[in-house]
């Protein structure tokens, strides 16, 4: 089995690559996903979330607003946060790969996959990028974005540029989607022939 990284910077379309790759039949890993549930009601780490930050769950499990604002700007308890939340989703991904272990090629979306040093548990790494002005229109359309949210989500991110030179693979997602799908097609071709693994 071989393990392809998926990973790209805030308003990339990472997402939308994840679900392409899933639509090919290939397993995918949502890392952002797993954490949404292990966060939701009756999530295995809202206990803990709650102990470490006070009053910001409730009955469907953390308010992700609140909590979010109990982190912005205080890189030490995002860290504390962090070292709730990684070790749980490590122990999702590893029971992921091990379902998935007789199949050719399954892929771990990760978004910080560089930051948080996920890039060490993968095979492979493809990057989805767009143009700066795309990725910052695509950001600031989300409902309660502000610039300054989305400048502080940018200073934790390795910058797209660096993260391109790092990948295998650079999915480029500032066109059409068929163009995206194809280069997505093409990856699983290269990584699944017998002369690409």
């Amino acid at each position: 089995m071989l393990v392809l990284g998926l990973t790209g910077s805030i308003g990339m379309g990472k997402s939308t690559v994840a679900a392409m790759f899933a639509d090919e039949g290939v397993p995918v890993f949502d890392a952002d996903a797993e954490v949404h549930k292990l966060q939701g009601r009756g999530g295995r780490l809202v206990a803990a979330i709650e102990a470490e930050f006070p009053d910001t769950t409730g009955e469907h499990g953390v308010d992700r607003t609140l909590l979010s604002e109990a982190v912005f700007g205080k890189p030490e308890a995002f860290k504390r946060l962090e070292a709730i939340v990684h070790p749980a989703v490590a122990h999702e991904r590893n029971r992921f790969l091990k379902a998935n272990r007789d199949g050719p090629l399954v892929v771990l979306d990760v978004p910080l996959l560089f930051e948080a040093g996920g890039w060490r548990q993968v095979d492979k790494i493809a990057v989805v990028s767009a143009p700066a002005d795309v990725q910052r229109a695509r950001v600031l359309a989300r409902p309660g974005m502000t610039e300054e949210r989305f400048e502080s989500i940018l200073a934790r991110q390795m910058p797209d540029a660096e993260k391109r030179e790092r990948a295998d693979f650079v999915i480029p997602t500032g066109g059409t989607l068929e163009e995206t799908r194809a280069a997505v097609c093409a990856v699983i071709a290269c990584l699944t022939a017998p002369e690409g693994r």
